[in-house]
């Protein structure tokens, strides 16, 4: 996966935590993780009912 620097930085600075032994919090990275799986769901969604 090739990702671009600044989205790379953009996507640390939201997960990063200094409390955290690994370094990123999990719970809000895992709600960045479900949110854009549920956006994804609802594009395919709208393309499957899309008429043709």
């Amino acid at each position: 996966m090739d990702i671009d620097q600044e989205s790379y930085n953009e996507i640390e600075q939201l997960i990063h935590s200094d409390e955290s032994p690994v370094g990123i919090d999990a719970k809000k990275t895992h709600i960045i993780i479900i949110h854009k799986l549920m956006q994804i769901e609802q594009r395919l969604e709208a393309l499957e009912n899309a008429p043709e």
